[in-house]
């Protein structure tokens, strides 16, 4: 039996923390940079970073069709900060590229600026009764949901977590806490889609030291 095998893209933003949080869950984390990388991968996480950026950089390096192809196959793809900015339907006042594979709309840096960075404490039910410290850093929120999404998590009334099918994204940034939880809920939707396409795979618990 093998290990998940997640990519993290990693065009820009804060993918080795990503690679190092799966890596703990148990899972084979790659960094991701050329289309083929995705044809072997049973998920994908997109990171923070500068969505713009990454944006431009998906579309030069030829990577925006194979990732919906990624997600039209099934396969879990899991979006922080700028990673849910670019799996959106619809970025607010905003012509900048999307994937738009979430049906939402969302609002870039709607927490202010990197001085407005805070951590808060968020009841997610799908990860057990512990809130969940989350760290926001330039962070989006979703302003519209359609009908197929889930909310998972709200700050102050607003949706900082939401999930369709086997896409997951939030608003903050759960690579740079201690707390691996969103982590192995990211690879229990991997494994979910694995085991319905027939495959032995698997991914091993991490509880801390």
């Amino acid at each position: 039996m093998r290990s998940l095998k997640i990519g993290v893209l990693a065009l820009q933003g804060a993918a080795r923390e990503h690679l190092f949080a799966l890596q703990k869950c148990g899972a084979e984390a790659v960094l991701v940079k050329h289309g083929e990388q995705l044809t072997e991968l049973d998920g994908l996480v997109l990171p923070g970073g500068e969505s713009t950026t990454i944006g431009k950089l998906l579309t030069r390096y030829g990577l925006a069709d194979p990732i919906r192809e990624l997600a039209a196959s099934g396969k879990a793809l899991f979006g922080t900060c700028a990673g849910m900015i670019l799996l959106a339907r619809t970025i607010t006042a905003s012509e900048q590229f999307s994937l738009g594979l979430l049906d939402i709309e969302v609002t870039r840096n709607a927490f202010g600026r990197q001085r407005e960075s805070f951590e808060a404490e968020l009841v997610m039910p799908v990860l057990g009764e512990e809130p969940f410290c989350a760290l926001f850093i330039r962070a989006p929120l979703v302003e519209k949901i359609g009908g197929k999404v889930q909310v998972l998590a709200t700050y102050g009334g607003r949706v900082v977590a939401a999930r369709q099918g086997k896409v997951l994204v939030t608003s903050f940034h759960p690579e740079l806490t201690a707390d691996l939880r969103l982590h192995r809920y990211f690879l229990s939707l991997a494994l979910e889609a694995e085991k319905k396409a027939g495959g032995p795979f698997s991914f091993e618990r991490y509880e801390g030291d």
